[in-house]
C-alpha cells in the first residue's frame, strides 16, 4: 500500500510541476510569438536565472499545449536567421492560462496561510 502512496504522491508532483511549466509558458507567449529557446530565455530572464528549463522538458510541454490546442506554431526565423518553430497562443490558450492563473492564486493563497499563520 505504501508504494501505491508515494507513486501517487510523485504523480500528483509531476502534474503540479508540468502544471505549472505550462501555465509560465502560456503566460508568456500572451505577449509575443516566440520559439522554444526564446521561451527558454524569456523564462530564466524573468525569474533572475531561478527557473531554467532544459529541452527535454521544454519541447515536450509545447507539443503537449499545442495538441491540447493551446498553442500553435509557425515555421519563421530567428534574430540569428535560422530556422524556428514560432509559438503563439490561441484563444482556449488564454483560457487556459485565466484558468491556471486562478488556481495558482488560490494555491498559493493556501500555502502562504500554512507557512504564516498569524
Amino acid at each position: 500500500m505504501k508504494d501505491k502512496k508515494a507513486t501517487k504522491n510523485s504523480a500528483d508532483r509531476g502534474d503540479l510541476l508540468r502544471g505549472a511549466l505550462e501555465m509560465i509558458v502560456l503566460r508568456t507567449l500572451a505577449e509575443d510569438p516566440m520559439h522554444g529557446f526564446g521561451i527558454t530565455e524569456a523564462l530564466r530572464e524573468r525569474s533572475d536565472a531561478v527557473l531554467t528549463v532544459d529541452e527535454g522538458s521544454m519541447y515536450p510541454a509545447l507539443y503537449r499545449m499545442q495538441r491540447r490546442g493551446w498553442i500553435a506554431a509557425e515555421w519563421g526565423r530567428s534574430e540569428n536567421n535560422r530556422r524556428a518553430k514560432f509559438y503563439s497562443l490561441t484563444d482556449d490558450g488564454r483560457q487556459q492560462l485565466r484558468t491556471a492563473a486562478e488556481r495558482w492564486s488560490r494555491f498559493s493563497r493556501a500555502v502562504g496561510r500554512v507557512m504564516d499563520p498569524a
